[in-house]
């Protein structure tokens, strides 16, 4: 079974050759699911050496690693989502060796990216689909499609929307920061509150509808919630599905965002067998690919109209660049993500959680919870009585991304997705040795 977060070359020696770092990295993609697996908490399959996953040399690695020794910054253990202003995910050994082997040849770009676009497309079950820069990219170029079509004057008057049909209509419920995208493309956004006001303002300006796909679970963007914690989207915000026959029956394209939103892995089709338009992906996150890239699936005519707006074209955008390289590792990336064990790869989580939270029991004032998320996955969910820990959410979580090692995690949920085979260890001693001897220490002195 393939996992879900494989060694990478950062793992490598810092000193090597040109072909002791081909034959190292083809070395890590050969590996077999059965070799030496950790023997706490899932036994996970990780093609490294027992020494690199002891706490020590864990430890040890983040501060002697390329970031500290080539800029002099510190990277820290990531207990939290994959975050794209966090370092996003890891991608696999796989995925690495076909960047290298990409880079040592020359396409067309064009060529590569019609190709590539076409693969992705067959994955999902798309009608075709277009690489680009990040998620955020991916929401413009499909907003670009939604207002130009094809036709050649208007793609070349981005951002300047001369003509009627040219408005991005959103439920409130469905605004997240990101969405500022349709407006760079050009568009001019309304926001309609009720029910009857999204209804009522679908008209002939109507260039697209725009879907949070975040938006059917939680009632705010923001990463995972556990469960108890989490509250539902309002009864008056529409639903996806209700969005996508709202814009079927009125003849308006629906863009629906769902960039990270795996798991669960069905979601890579999921809105395209509701009738969206068009969907947009993370690259890197969960899919695992490189992290500057995205994907725009969707209907053939719009990714045809994306794809002319987008680079290597000289239009609006033709600086979010995608390298051959990535192009090729986002392709690869999506090919092992759904060839994956995905229950295998979530339980793989769960026991990391569950082993966690264990370890912090007993701890004076602190509640360390095994505790599911909207998602579908564990976490750890962290509460202490400020009474005997008397210091804020806030002031713990800087204390701990300032110490040693560095800890950074989602507000009061400690997340094991991102965590390689013994950094949970890591990341139990910091947080059990912090709530006991350097929280309370801190205001004594």
């Amino acid at each position: 079974m393939k996992k879900e977060n494989e060694s990478t070359i950062s793992e490598l020696p810092s000193v090597l050759s040109r072909r002791e770092f081909l034959e190292r990295s083809a070395a890590v993609c050969a590996v077999s699911s059965s070799s030496i697996g950790l023997q706490r908490p899932d036994r996970q399959a990780v093609p490294r050496d027992k020494a690199s996953r002891e706490p020590g040399a864990i430890e040890a690695a983040l501060r002697d690693n390329i970031y500290t020794r080539l800029l002099g910054i510190r990277p820290h253990l990531g207990a939290h989502e994959h975050i794209s202003r966090l370092g996003g995910s890891r991608m696999s050994g796989e995925v690495m060796q076909a960047m290298i082997e990409a880079n040592d040849y020359f396409v067309d770009m064009h060529e590569l990216s019609e190709a590539a676009g076409r693969h992705i497309a067959q994955v999902m079950g798309a009608e075709d689909a277009v690489v680009t820069s990040g998620g955020f990219s991916a929401m413009l170029i499909g907003a670009a499609a939604c207002l130009t079509g094809t036709d050649p004057e208007k793609i070349r008057a981005l951002p300047r929307v001369t003509w009627p049909k040219c408005e991005c209509l959103i439920q409130a419920g469905h605004r997240f920061d990101y969405d500022r995208a349709y407006g760079d493309a050009g568009m001019t956004i309304v926001e309609a509150k009720t029910r009857e006001q999204f209804r009522e303002s679908i008209g002939e300006r109507t260039a697209m509808i725009a879907v949070l796909a975040a938006a059917e679970k939680q009632r705010v963007f923001a990463p995972p919630f556990p469960v108890k914690r989490s509250q539902p989207p309002p009864a008056e915000v529409l639903r996806p599905q209700e969005l996508i026959d709202l814009g079927r029956g009125a003849g308006v394209p629906v863009l629906v965002d769902l960039a990270s939103d795996l798991p669960p892995a069905s979601n890579l089709n999921r809105f395209l067998k509701m009738g969206a338009d068009l969907v947009v992906l993370s690259g890197g996150k969960g899919i695992g690919g490189p992290q500057s890239t995205g994907i725009l699936a969707g209907r053939k005519d719009l990714i045809e109209a994306a794809r002319i707006n987008n680079y290597p074209n000289d239009n609006i955008g033709r600086g979010m660049k995608v390298g051959k390289e990535e192009m090729i590792g986002l392709v690869i990336a999506l090919d092992r993500y759904v060839s994956l064990d995905h229950e295998a790869v979530i339980a793989g989580w769960n026991a990391k959680a569950k082993w966690l939270a264990d370890q912090l029991q007993g701890i004076p004032g602190l509640r360390a919870e095994y505790a599911m998320n909207t998602m579908g996955y564990a976490d750890v969910d962290l509460s202490w009585d400020e009474k005997i820990i008397p210091l804020t959410e806030p002031e713990v979580k800087k204390r701990l991304k300032e110490g040693e090692p560095s800890l950074v995690y989602d507000g009061t949920t400690v997340r094991t997705r991102l965590l390689r085979d013994g950094e949970e260890v890591v990341v139990a001693r910091r947080l059990r040795k912090f709530f006991e001897t350097e929280a309370p220490g801190f205001l004594k002195k």
